[in-house]
């Protein structure tokens, strides 16, 4: 038996250090191509540590001192010279104009949502503005206004756009030195600027979408690294919160938020096509992001509203937009119970049911052609001249005492005439063409007769109920108030009473045209009984009242308003532009002149230009790429390639979204319409520098960013002037029109720079009139001072805009009705006086001194508003003014005297008698 020895245990070697593998081990850590393109999407790459910070933000500590500062270095920029100039800039005429509205709680309609203003109108009420500055017009000195803190709202936020920028393309794995060429880009960009020192939506609008991309970054860095934690669903509701506030700004603001909606279906569309993801936590990822980004964004939006209706309590010059319901939870605006029932004799108040332009309306001013008969419009406002009078049309029988007769309800088919109670007329149409709207279907409305005067069968209007309210039934049989909607059909001419959103000119105060239309649309010819009272009717018998809407009517009501009224914006202006320039920076606008200065938006170019440059050759690199991928290359398998693409391609959509929808509108478009793009396309410039210099040594890519930054900064330097109203030169401005499309007015400055010394710069004062002294003089006649009128100069031939003429060229909102005017019942007959004393020719035009003395003796009505007219202001054919002009004296005061007969304030019964006995008896005319 042999037996083997165990050989002793061998020690143990000594344990040889290895170096660390660049790469996990091939049987452990293996990555495929899908696994090595996923930890690309994720920021992990060989030699990339997987530690992760919040939101990807791995700043060190120097970046921070540098976020402070680029933060000083912009604002240094946008709040430099912030008090000049001290007078209304662009559209400050606007939005300055509703923070005073904001302060005096009166309701206004604006086509932007309310939280820019709200932040503007705070910083006015916390320095102590009392809204009565009136914001009239471009270049009015501000007086009493705190304008520099109100422009430091938009200028301050324009300031914080800066890092938000930097931290953005950090965030997006960019390198600091990218970040901070992105940053520089965007202080020292012209357009940014110029916006953000004005009392103007735009850089708030700007701010909120950069501070929305840049938590949706965050947020999407959390969900690559793991989802449902604190800082995950931190970064989720931060981003919703933002796209609340982005829209409340404007409704711009919708494009960001189609930017995100977009990269979360990317997400969940991928998240669906993972197998090993369990169906409930795919419904776990879709219920979290409809919360935040759809019912939180929503809720933030409403309450916006909430708070913009709660300020404005009071009766404004926004009522004449919105419906009747509405108007009455304004206060002032509110109205008593008034009788349900209606019959012949009611006296009654009418309105129109589509366009809330107001109450069917007629005034002692006639139309100025056609038949010049008495004007019938629509008025928004509540007035003694709304007032008709219900009667029967088929046994007029005078002025009856209606307590003494029964009520006789107005049924449907029923005949009626309506009396106008303060002119003594009938509501009248007749074949004559309306003054402005002059079509062959439509007829003229006016109000037509006087006092005893039976009338004709042009008086007469048939009713036909359009429909009642169903908790009504009457109101479907007869006219109820409130209740039931009706059509007054002329049955002579067969057309309806109608009225449309066209104005009258100035003589019929701007107010709603109202004409008889053969081809009404129905919308348009329906009417409505506000009120109605009879003397027959006992203090105790039915009445009604408005259902007043809750908030949610309101807040619809308000957006059916705000896009309806945005869509009417098509008038053009002198500075707006189309969406296919603004990324060739083809023309800015003018946003001031005065004081031989110019504020002019435009874009700095070096930035403009090469951000184009770079989306369309992401555009051209991304489409080789697809193209090589056809022909079987596989460039998607790299890592750089894929990171790359999906960091361009986010910055690439939320550019395309906020730049191509433009060109399906066709309201007025300016080139500030392109900043939220063009924040975009900057960062999508930096990132393809990124891509372009990431082979290059540290050193180097500094070197190439610093030169670009330094040619953005000259840039800016060359065009400050436009940005800060600062003196400037002719020849300085000839030569900086780069392009011949740029049209900032050179001829506005002065020619050289020691001219302005002795400028003085125009400080607020007290209007004051004008005066001028005459005589005066050693031994001569006394001084005596008179009124100065200075005759208007001559245009200046430049291209500057016309000063009062903000965006969109005329305040809309202010504009139903442009100026309130209220109506008076007609003014007392003033003493009859002889002709001789008032020698007035229609033709012949008395000196200027003559004229003067004239305008004195012209009577004025009770309103104040405008003198009664005058005989010299009835238009004469051509050939009565030629006959004027050819007679002698004696015949000339003939004619005076005749005029003043038919058209002159004395005797104007005596005149309308005169002219109906001449329409019914033309045989007895002579």
């Amino acid at each position: 038996m042999s037996f083997r020895a165990r050989r002793p245990a061998s020690p143990p070697l000594p344990e040889v250090p290895h170096a660390a593998q660049r790469f996990p081990h091939a049987r452990q850590d293996h990555l495929d191509a899908d696994a090595r393109r996923e930890a690309a999407s994720k920021g992990f790459y060989p030699g990339k540590s997987k530690s992760h910070p919040s939101g990807g933000l791995n700043l060190t500590g120097g970046e921070w001192k540098l976020l402070i500062m680029l933060s000083l270095l912009a604002s240094s920029v946008r709040l430099f010279r912030l008090s000049k100039p001290n007078s209304v800039v662009f559209d400050e005429v606007h939005f300055g104009k509703f923070a005073s509205r904001y302060i005096k709680t009166q309701y206004f309609v604006d086509v932007h949502p309310p939280l820019a203003k709200l932040l503007i109108t705070l910083a006015a009420f916390l320095f102590g503005y009392d809204g009565q500055f009136d914001f009239k017009d471009i270049g009015k000195v501000y007086e009493n206004v705190p304008y520099v803190a109100m422009r430091m709202v938009p200028a301050v936020l324009g300031v914080a756009t800066v890092p938000i920028a930097y931290l953005t393309l950090r965030a997006l794995d960019c390198r600091a030195t990218t970040a901070l060429l992105a940053a520089l880009f965007i202080t020292f960009e012209n357009g940014m600027i110029t916006q953000s020192r004005h009392i103007l939506l735009d850089s708030p609008l700007i701010f909120f979408t950069a501070l929305t991309v840049f938590f949706w970054v965050g947020f999407c860095n959390e969900d690559k690294h793991k989802p449902f934690t604190d800082s995950w669903w931190g970064w989720l509701t931060l981003s919703g919160l933002s796209l609340g506030a982005v829209v409340s700004c404007k409704w711009v603001g919708l494009f960001t938020i189609a930017t995100v909606g977009v990269s979360t279906l990317q997400q969940l569309w991928n998240l669906l096509g993972d197998i090993r993801l369990p169906p409930r936590i795919f419904v776990k990822h879709f219920m979290a992001r409809a919360l935040c980004l759809i019912v939180l964004p929503m809720l933030f939006y409403m309450t916006m509203f909430q708070i913009h209706f709660m300020i404005l309590g009071s009766s404004g010059e926004g009522d004449g937009f919105m419906s009747s319901e509405f108007q009455h939870t304004l206060g002032g605006r509110g109205m008593a119970d008034t009788f349900a029932d209606i019959g012949v004799g009611s006296l009654v108040t009418i309105r129109h049911v589509n366009t809330q332009g107001g109450y069917l309306h007629s005034h002692p001013h006639n139309y100025p052609g056609g038949s010049k008969q008495q004007q019938v419009t629509l008025y928004p406002h509540r007035d003694t001249n709304n007032e008709w009078r219900i009667v029967n049309a088929t046994a007029w029988t005078g002025e009856p005492d209606w307590t003494a007769e029964p009520i006789h309800y107005v049924f449907n088919g029923a005949k009626i005439r309506l009396r106008h109670t303060s002119t003594d007329k009938a509501l009248h149409s007749h074949d004559v063409r309306p003054p402005v709207s002059d079509v062959d279907f439509q007829n003229e409305v006016s109000a037509y007769g006087m006092n005893g005067f039976e009338g004709d069968i042009n008086d007469d209007w048939i009713v036909e109920i359009e429909h009642g309210d169903k908790r009504d039934r009457e109101s479907t049989k007869r006219l109820r108030t409130l209740r039931t909607h009706f059509r007054l059909r002329h049955p002579l001419t067969g057309c309806y009473l109608f009225s449309h959103k066209v104005k009258l000119p100035e003589w019929g105060y701007e107010q709603q045209e109202v004409t008889c239309n053969k081809n009404a649309v129905r919308a348009n010819s329906l009417w409505f009984i506000e009120t109605a009272k009879h003397p027959a009717l006992p203090a105790d018998a039915p009445k009604v009242n408005y259902r007043l809407p809750g908030f949610f009517a309101k807040f619809v009501e308000l957006q059916q308003v705000m896009w309806t009224t945005n869509a009417g914006l098509t008038d053009r202006h002198t500075f707006d532009s189309r969406p296919d320039s603004w990324p060739r920076l083809r023309r800015g606008i003018n946003f001031w002149v005065k004081d031989h200065r110019q504020i002019y938006l435009i874009g700095n170019p070096v930035v403009w230009w090469l951000s184009s440059l770079s989306v369309v050759s992401y555009v051209a690199v991304r489409g080789f790429l697809i193209l090589r991928a056809k022909r079987g290359y596989r460039d998607f398998d790299n890592t750089k390639v894929v990171k790359y693409d999906t960091l361009c391609g986010f910055l690439f959509v939320g550019w395309f979204l906020h730049y191509f929808p433009f060109f399906l509108m066709a309201r007025q478009l300016f080139l500030h319409h392109y900043f939220p793009a063009l924040y975009f396309a900057i960062l999508l410039l930096c990132g393809v520098f990124d891509l372009v210099t990431s082979t290059l040594r540290p050193r180097v890519r500094l070197q190439i960013a610093a030169v670009l930054a330094i040619i953005a900064i000259w840039n800016f330097v060359h065009f400050s002037p436009l940005a800060y109203g600062s003196p400037w030169t002719k020849a300085e401005c000839n030569r900086s029109k780069w392009l011949k499309t740029w049209d900032f007015s050179c001829n506005d400055f002065l020619g050289d720079y020691s001219h302005y010394d002795g400028l003085m710069v125009a400080t607020p004062t007290k209007p004051v009139t004008p005066v001028a002294t005459v005589g005066g003089e050693p031994g001569g006649r006394p001084a005596m001072i008179v009124e100065d009128k200075p005759q208007e100069a001559a245009p200046a031939e430049h291209t500057s805009v016309v000063v009062g003429m903000p965006e969109p060229g005329r305040d809309i909102f202010a504009g139903q009705p442009v100026k309130e005017v209220p109506s008076q019942p007609v003014p007392p007959q003033p003493p009859i006086v002889e002709v001789e004393e008032k020698v007035i020719s229609a033709v012949v035009q008395p000196p200027p001194a003559a004229e003067a003395i004239e305008k004195e003796k012209e009577p004025v009505d009770a309103a104040g508003e405008d003198p009664v007219p005058l005989a010299k202001e009835i238009p004469l054919p051509k050939d009565e003014d030629e006959a004027v002009v050819g007679a002698d004296e004696e015949a000339d005061v003939d004619a005076e005297a005749k005029l003043v007969k038919e058209a002159g304030p004395l005797g104007e019964a005596e005149a309308e008698a005169d002219k109906i006995a001449h329409e019914l008896y033309p045989d007895d005319a002579d």
